[in-house]
């Protein structure tokens, strides 16, 4: 009796620091936000200003002010540091998810192009709520920048409000890299043509044709990420689809300075892993 009543309680010594390693190695909020935002998600590679080179200014992170000029809108990256007077310091944690997956802010007005709606509506609550953790833990920064302006209407809504989304289980490698490529990297936004009402044609995900205005000057367009593409990543080594993305490198020569390369760089090894494994599911497309 006495041996079994150890035996019992060596096991629920153990079982006691099982549950605390678990615990200790589980992230919150912040941690998640921080390696998303600094990483697939990129918010900064957009709303963050650059140098002339294309790099971002550190000290002014999200501070807004960077200009997409496009045929069809003349879009600038608002501010979205915690500063009250020109950020989105007085907005609430709801009214900042409802922004990002709803697009639409406090006042009731919707976000337009080059915002990426459409996607982050997928985006889950965990993940939406540690972008907000992040946004809560930036410098706030005074810097009022000038109002987008479009030359098409925009959608009086995305869609039914979305209120609820559940996690996409890590283990699932395939259902994870779609969720990396769409709802978080929203790669899927540029990599993907338009129909003419300017919606993704889901029919050819991946077919790129995109025209982007790149960072430094000049117009590129979206490379066909699908195995229709001869020359595309279909036809490339894992190895070398990885340093692309997050190097900005192709086996043949550099890419152009658009894709969020200084943020890439900072995806875990599990995760690319799992964006590769969902690039090689798409279906060939011209």
């Amino acid at each position: 009796m006495s041996m079994m009543t150890i035996s019992s309680r060596f096991a629920l010594v153990l079982c006691a620091a099982a549950l605390m390693a678990a615990s200790a190695r589980a992230e919150t909020p912040l941690e998640r936000g921080t390696y998303l935002m600094r990483g697939i998600v990129a918010c900064g590679n957009c709303h963050t200003p650059k140098t002339a080179e294309g790099k971002p200014i550190a000290d002014r992170e999200l501070a807004g002010g960077f200009v997409i000029e496009v045929p069809v809108f003349h879009a600038v990256a608002p501010n979205i540091t915690p500063d009250k007077e020109t950020g989105i310091g007085n907005w609430s944690d709801d009214q900042i998810v409802d922004a990002i997956r709803n697009g639409r802010r406090p006042d009731g007005t919707i976000i337009g192009p080059p915002m990426p709606i459409p996607f982050y509506r997928e985006m889950s609550d965990t993940d939406v709520r540690a972008i907000v953790a992040y946004l809560r833990s930036v410098k706030p920064i005074r810097n009022k920048v000038e109002k987008s302006t479009y030359k098409i209407p925009l959608p009086p809504a995305y869609g039914p409000p979305v209120t609820q989304v559940p996690d996409v289980p890590r283990t699932d490698k395939i259902a994870y890299g779609h969720y990396l490529a769409g709802a978080l990297g929203h790669c899927l936004d540029c990599h993907t043509p338009r129909l003419p009402d300017g919606q993704s044609d889901m029919a050819r995900v991946g077919a790129g044709g995109e025209e982007l205005p790149a960072f430094v000057g000049g117009i590129i367009v979206s490379a066909n990420l699908t195995p229709a593409n001869e020359q595309g990543i279909a036809h490339w080594t894992d190895a070398q689809v990885k340093a692309a993305i997050q190097t900005g490198m192709r086996p043949d020569r550099p890419l152009v300075l658009l894709m969020a390369f200084d943020w890439y760089k900072n995806i875990k090894g599990a995760d690319m892993d799992a964006l590769v494994a969902y690039l090689r599911t798409l279906k060939p497309a011209k």
